[in-house]
């Protein structure tokens, strides 16, 4: 490893890590603070959105059909903090029906699942996530 003096890869990893404790613990405000104005998500399997605003209406929408907490999170950083990718175990319980999958009745699941991030001026600027959409549907189907 390569030590820059400015420690940006342990700034990186700290801000994921400090992204997904707010998500454990349900505060949204905090994980919308992490993020820069034009953050750009895209959403496993699906369409490329930007803005904070359209992060937040995904927030919304899951936090309508899914309860769920990540463990076993571990996040590397580049030696620059440009990039940071994250890798953990999704638990969680299905609880309204989700449009084109199948029907909600509080099943539960376990699905590893991992993220890429790009990190500009202290703030998430991408968030890529991914996870197999198949096994998700197997365990609640």
């Amino acid at each position: 490893m390569i030590i820059d003096g400015t420690r940006a890869h342990d700034r990186a990893t700290t801000l994921v890590l400090d992204y997904y404790a707010a998500f454990n613990r349900g505060d949204r405000a905090a994980m919308l603070a992490l993020l820069a104005d034009d953050v750009v998500h895209d959403l496993n399997q699906g369409a490329r959105e930007t803005g904070r605003e359209a992060f937040a209406a995904f927030m919304a929408r899951m936090d309508r059909s899914y309860r769920e907490q990540l463990r076993d999170i571990v996040v590397m950083a580049s030696p620059d903090g440009g990039r940071v990718a994250a890798e953990y175990v999704v638990h969680g319980e299905y609880l309204a029906d989700d449009e084109g999958l199948p029907p909600a009745k509080g099943q539960r699941y376990a699905l590893p699942g991992g993220a890429f991030f790009e990190v500009r001026d202290g703030r998430i600027a991408r968030v890529t996530n991914y996870y197999n959409l198949q096994d998700w549907i197997a365990q609640v189907g």
